[in-house]
Order: structure tokens, then C-alpha cells, then sequence
């Protein structure tokens, strides 16, 4: 799993023009699968997003964490972490996740997420083309791939 982290003020994320889900302080999860993702890469994920210390604490240092915080969590799912441009210009996508793979996995580090930080998490909407808004905050944004957590 490849997950793309961004310490936001707020972000929201609509589908055909309506609102599906909005948060205010916390994070924004785009979220990539691969066909050899499983529940171990859900689990470390999980662990390193919740305890990451990327909010500031009372002197103004990067020490504090989601659950610190208790920041909200919005998680969008986002195929396009996994393309490939080793071959010409146009993305390969096929180390993505087919749908019938993809879904359960998302649903399950959604689902990880919320029982970790025991707070509900705004969620998109699995294929659909998605509007996401946001305000990065500082900014902040980082890349964490389970298959280079060694």
C-alpha cells in the first residue's frame, strides 16, 4: 500500500457536486493498493499514521501526533499512487489493484483507521471521479510505501 499524507486545516471531497465528506483539522490519507497488498500492510500502515508526530506541539516543533491531537481523518482512494512511467509517457497502472481486490483492502484500512484513532473517517467514494478540496497545512505532506518499511 502507498499512502500520500497531508496535514490539512480542513479538506473535503465531492462527488457530482455534493459534498460527500469534509474534516477540519487532522489528516488527508490518498491511499494507493497493489495486488500483493494485504492485511499486515493495513496494520503497519495504520500504527506509523496515527502515532506520526507532524502536528505542532505548545513550542511550535513537529511533535505531536493525530491521536494527540485528535485530528480528524479523511481517505481517499487513489489508483494512480501505483503508475508506472518507466516506459514512455503515458502511466502503466498495472500494479493497481483490480476492484474486486481493492475495495475490501480500502475498506479495511478505513475501517483500521477509525478503530485506531476511535474516531470516524471521512471517506470518498471507491471509482468515482472525486473534487478534493483542501488547505495543506505548513505544508506537510509525506510518502510512506509498506513495501519499503524494512
Amino acid at each position: 500500500m502507498r499512502v500520500v499524507i497531508q496535514r490539512v486545516k480542513h479538506a473535503s471531497v465531492c462527488i457530482d457536486g455534493n459534498c460527500k465528506s469534509a474534516i477540519n483539522k487532522g489528516l488527508l490519507i490518498f491511499v494507493g493498493i497493489e495486488e500483493a497488498d494485504e492485511k499486515g500492510d493495513i496494520e503497519w500502515l495504520t500504527k506509523k499514521i496515527v502515532n506520526l508526530r507532524i502536528f505542532d506541539d505548545e513550542n511550535g516543533v513537529m511533535n505531536k501526533s493525530l491521536l494527540d491531537i485528535q485530528g480528524e481523518i479523511l481517505i481517499i482512494s487513489q489508483f494512480t499512487l501505483h503508475a508506472s512511467i518507466r516506459k514512455g509517457n503515458r502511466p502503466s497502472y498495472i500494479k493497481a489493484a483490480k476492484p474486486d481486490t481493492a475495495i475490501p483492502l480500502y475498506k479495511a484500512f478505513c475501517q483500521e483507521i477509525s478503530v485506531a484513532t476511535s474516531k470516524e473517517v471521512g471517506t470518498g467514494e471507491f471509482g468515482a471521479d472525486m473534487k478534493v478540496e483542501l488547505v495543506n497545512d505548513g505544508p506537510v505532506t509525506i510518502c510512506m510505501d509498506s513495501k519499503t518499511k524494512e
